[in-house]
């Protein structure tokens, strides 16, 4: 997700619930609570049944040209397929891209700015159509147009031409950077090199979508199923979702999702507290019953830890984010590195975690990157000050840097009870600051005026708190946006890069990792890379969150990947 302000414009843990990209942002795999086999509730998986899906906030837009999903989503991807998808399996193997529709994960030319995508033999529609490459085509043409905007950016960056488009209801030519030479294949022509376009192909902008079906706006109330699942119901814009089985969904062109229950009935707009509730309570329907967005707070947490039937039932999961200090540079006293690494040094990420709901729910960073293969996590820690903190030597730092006496510094952070940039995470640091011979006054903002203000160049404070999830599991849409000078948005609200750091050697690294359609070998090169930015003191990375969440006692085959954090329920079972 990869920005994020509901994942950062894509996952952000929001209290005791976490939105995952409208299936959602946002936000390492899990250690299943079940023993080996993936399976939750004793026996073997089975076909029936009704799955209930318990949310705090309503699956809306669910048009796949509007949705902003990582991995293609979690309630989305059973009614649209994609070109390629997440592998739905545990920990670090769910981090790994697959193909769906395509019979690959694309065939790129020589310095990937064309990918070639075949689909595979047999694709249908859930009024047994068949599937085009057309489809494909005008699925993500119909994503550019502004009554349907919400989507990833990325296409628009990336297709040659995409940046002038309009969409089909404005122009009816198309994308001329889209071609289909037959049915079945399907070629995008990029104006940069991108060798991660396999990842890309996992957002729903890439679901299958008849011309002759599209009601434009009204689309959403009744998409046209790619996946095992076609929507029978949709109250009040995704508040109440009813999914039943795609008669005409063949399995053997779908490796990934197992699809057992009938019938999957998702209800929103619940408080996350009634939520967890009904999931430990377990009664009548809520024993196949499962949270695609809510996680247990640190008091429920106790209380569930305490109960060995119930701790049996928490599924744990690792989504690639980070939560983090910014700087900017360009206000004063923060254009010094020396008064940057002493606020390094002087964190006590211990006091930070507890504030953020305990060990838990966080988990210490001095990384920015996740600590997950996939994004290719190199372990350092440029300014050690074990988990407490360095006073001594960030005063050393001070006296260095000319404030022998100390110095007045203004922390920025959300007034929301989020356990990220809440008052709670504000009050730690402050504490921490203080023994290290700062004076910190805290300025807390309503959401909107906090999200407005440290996203805009021209009024972003000098230190706030921050918090980073990835659209996919890679280095690439996780240090892109926040380091690529190339990316500072310097009209309006809409800048990621805090530093506006536009360093040219880090930015030729960044376009030369792009070109790398070996995965592996681009991991190795974006952990190299956030080790080399993380001299320069421009972020304190805090902790990295731990997602734990309950499902019925009925629930069983949990997946939980490293790609979603969260239990996979196109893997669930009820019967």
């Amino acid at each position: 997700m990869s920005r994020i302000s509901v994942i950062s414009r894509r996952v952000a843990g929001a209290s005791v619930s976490l939105v995952l990209a409208a299936g959602l942002a946002a936000c390492a795999g899990p250690e299943d609570s079940s023993d080996g086999g993936g399976s939750g509730a004793d026996g073997k998986p089975a076909k029936g049944g009704t799955l209930s899906v318990l949310n705090s906030n309503p699956q809306q837009d669910f048009d796949p040209a509007r949705l902003y999903t990582s991995g293609g989503g979690n309630v989305p991807s059973l009614v649209f397929r994609t070109l390629t998808t997440r592998n739905r399996e545990d920990g670090a193997a769910g981090a790994e891209v697959v193909p769906d529709l395509a019979t690959d994960l694309g065939k790129p030319n020589e310095d990937a700015t064309v990918w070639t995508y075949t689909l595979k033999e047999g694709l249908k529609y859930e009024d047994g159509s068949p599937i085009t490459s057309a489809d494909i085509k005008y699925g993500i043409e119909r994503s550019f147009a502004a009554e349907l905007s919400g989507g990833a950016p990325y296409l628009r960056d990336w297709l040659i031409g995409g940046d002038k488009y309009e969409g089909p209801y404005k122009s009816k030519k198309g994308l001329d950077s889209i071609e289909t030479p037959d049915d079945r294949t399907i070629v995008f022509k990029l104006n940069k090199p991108e060798g991660e376009f396999p990842y890309l192909a996992t957002q729903t902008q890439f679901a299958p979508v008849p011309k002759a079906k599209d009601k434009g706006t009204k689309y959403e109330e009744h998409p046209v199923s790619s996946g095992p699942y076609k929507v029978v119901k949709n109250e009040n814009d995704g508040e109440h979702l009813v999914l039943e089985r795609n008669e005409h969904w063949d399995p053997e062109t779908d490796e990934e999702r197992k699809a057992y229950p009938d019938r999957i009935d998702v209800r929103s707009g619940l408080d996350s507290a009634v939520i967890n509730q009904r999931l430990q309570a377990s009664q009548g329907a809520d024993s196949a019953a499962v949270t695609t967005d809510t996680n247990l707070g640190p008091a429920e947490l106790a209380k569930v830890s305490g109960d060995e039937k119930l701790a049996a039932r928490v599924g744990t999961g690792h989504f690639g984010y980070v939560n983090y200090l910014a700087f900017n540079p360009k206000v004063k006293p923060f254009d010094d590195p020396l008064v940057r690494q002493a606020i390094s040094y002087a964190v006590n990420r211990s006091s930070v975690i507890n504030a953020a709901g305990g060990s838990s729910l966080a988990e210490p960073a001095t990384t920015f990157l996740p600590p997950q293969k996939s994004f290719g996590y190199t372990k350092y820690d440029h300014f050690p000050a074990g988990g407490t903190g360095d006073a001594d030597k960030a005063k050393e730092l001070l006296k260095e840097a000319g404030h022998e006496d100390g110095l007045k510094i203004k922390l920025t952070h959300s007034t929301d009870k989020d356990f990220e940039t809440s008052p709670e995470i504000a009050t730690a640091l402050q504490e921490a600051l203080q023994k290290a011979g700062f004076t910190v006054e805290l300025d807390g903002l309503e959401s909107n005026d906090y999200s407005e203000k440290i996203h805009n160049v021209k009024s972003a404070p000098g230190l706030f708190l921050a918090h980073w999830g990835a659209d996919w599991p890679s280095g690439g849409p996780f240090i892109a946006p926040i380091f690529d000078g190339r990316q500072i948005v310097k009209e309006g609200s809409g800048n990621y890069n805090a530093a506006e750091l536009n360093d040219p050697a880090v930015n030729k690294e960044i376009d030369e990792i792009n070109k790398l359609t070996d995965l592996d070998a681009a991991a190795a090169r974006w952990g190299a890379l956030d080790k080399k930015i993380g001299e320069q003191a421009l972020t304190v990375p805090l902790f990295h969150p731990v997602y734990k969440r309950l499902y019925g006692k009925d629930i069983k085959n949990v997946v939980i990947s490293d790609w979603t954090g969260v239990l996979d329920i196109s893997q669930v079972s009820v019967k």
